[in-house]
Parts: C-alpha cells; structure tokens; sequence
C-alpha cells in the first residue's frame, strides 16, 4: 500500500546555487521554514545518514538512497510499519528560474493516517520552503 502526492513551483535562480543551498542539510534549519534542525553524518551520497527535526512532526533519522548531481535526490525514513521516501527534482528552465518539486510517498498501513494527520500542513509548508530555498540561494550569491 502506497500514498503520495507532489508539490512543484518555479523559482529564480541559478541552478548550481540552489542545488548547494537544498544539499547543504547541517543549515537547513537557518532556511527552511519547515526543519528545526538537521545534521548529515557524512557527504551528500548515496547511503549517508542524516537526522531532521521538522516542525510539528516527530524527529528521526533517515537515508540518502540516490543522489543525481545537480538534479534530483531522495531520501528514505522508517515509519512504524513501512517507509517515508521524499524525491526532489531541479530542472533549469533555461531563463534564470528552476522548476523544483518535491514528491512525498507514505509505504505502509500509515498512509491514510498520514493523509489524514500530516500532509495537510507538509503540503502548506512546501510552497514556503521553495520560496525560501530562492531567497537563502539568492543571498549567497
């Protein structure tokens, strides 16, 4: 049993630049609206643990499960009963902007829980992430 759902917005921005800001976990929380705080026990690859602490949800850790450079990563946490995967995608529009998307898959009996529970406010705070990850890549330029 699965359930997932996606979120995707255009932003501005050099592509190589939002890439480093999204990948760099130790400061995401400096940012992003939605983590608390967070920590990556290793290089942004493949099989690195991290931990995150988002806000209103439990605090745990979780994997990087594939890494393409500059264009997409996904990450993979243990849930009771099944799995948390989040796949994230940056795409250069060719015009200064970057489409970015984000798709949540909940494995297991969880999902209609998670449905019901959590993906309201996760689905609120990805527009505001995105905007976020604009602003913190265009500060450090």
């Amino acid at each position: 049993m699965m359930y997932s759902f996606t979120e995707e917005a255009v932003i501005t921005g050099d592509i190589d630049r939002i890439w480093a800001v999204a990948t760099d976990v130790a400061r995401w929380s400096e940012w992003d609206p939605h983590e608390e705080k967070s920590r990556i026990d290793g290089p942004f690859a493949a099989g690195t643990k991290g931990w995150v602490k988002p806000k209103g949800a439990p605090a745990g850790p979780f994997t990087i499960t594939d890494v393409r450079a500059g264009s997409s990563w996904t990450s993979q946490a243990g849930i009771p009963f099944g799995k948390l995967r989040g796949h994230r995608t940056y795409e250069a529009l060719g015009d200064g902007t970057v489409r970015v998307a984000e798709r949540v898959e909940v494995h297991g009996p969880f999902g209609p829980l998670f449905r019901l529970v959590w993906e309201k406010g996760m689905r609120a705070d990805m527009p505001r992430t995105f905007e976020a990850l604009e602003k913190e890549a265009l500060r450090r330029e």
